[in-house]
């Protein structure tokens, strides 16, 4: 059976993957490498998400916790945008 791990501790992982989706390295040019990028990052952001949607259902995780987890999954689009657009700012 898997183990199970804390909403805080998935929230950490989420910021950890979002760090993670910051740091994959942008190509060069914009070919078929870009597309690999972007869906890397995309990919990347979805775990994020995929580890923090439910905990805002859960009725034992504390108000906190799920007002921290909500606002995660609401920056997720921003930061998706920030580092897609960033990236292909800079090689212009």
């Amino acid at each position: 059976m898997a183990k199970l791990i804390t909403a805080v501790e998935r929230i950490a992982k989420a910021n950890q993957l979002i760090v993670k989706a910051r740091e994959i390295p942008a190509p060069e040019n914009a070919g078929w490498e870009y597309f690999s990028y972007v869906a890397q990052v995309k990919d990347t952001l979805k775990q994020a998400f995929e580890l923090v949607k439910l905990i805002q259902f859960s009725p034992s995780t504390p108000v906190e916790v799920k007002a921290e987890a909500r606002a995660l999954i609401d920056s997720l689009t921003s930061v998706q945008e920030e580092i897609l657009k960033g990236k292909k700012g800079k090689e212009a």
